[in-house]
């Protein structure tokens, strides 16, 4: 799978996002180690605290289905399903990715302007706290 072809699915995932308070569509598209890929995209509450990211949803769908071995992930968001910017992933979404992922494990931030940027999750968050910091 091509950086080219998980932008397009997290595109297409953004247009399914539930934000009727923000306005603010994400979608993201997981690609898995075995080249699965699950979609997700942001649903909010209008609580706020319980609104779930859409890399969480891509993750939480894939982590369902038995998967534990993801190599990438795609994000894209913007204001009435208009890409504006780039939208990096929030802390909780950062450490969620920890969990499950290697700090070689490549995060595309899809941008209006330059295409895409990309980082590997080592870069998004040094020094981080993994299962591997138990027992």
């Amino acid at each position: 799978m091509t950086a080219e072809n998980l932008i397009a699915l997290a595109k297409e995932a953004m247009q399914k996002a539930y934000a009727p308070y923000s306005g603010y569509k994400v979608g993201a598209a997981l690609l898995c180690a075995d080249g699965t890929v699950y979609q997700g995209c942001n649903i909010e509450n209008a609580a706020f605290g319980p609104t779930n990211c859409a890399e969480r949803t891509a993750i939480f769908k894939a982590v369902y289905d038995g998967h534990r071995d993801f190599t990438a992930i795609a994000v894209c968001g913007g204001k009435d399903g208009v890409i504006t910017g780039s939208f990096p992933p929030c802390g909780v979404c950062r450490q969620v990715m920890r969990e499950f992922c290697e700090d070689d494990f490549i995060i595309y931030m899809i941008d209006a302007d330059v295409g895409y940027k990309t980082c590997t999750l080592a870069d998004l968050l040094p020094y981080s706290f993994s299962p591997k910091n138990i027992g």
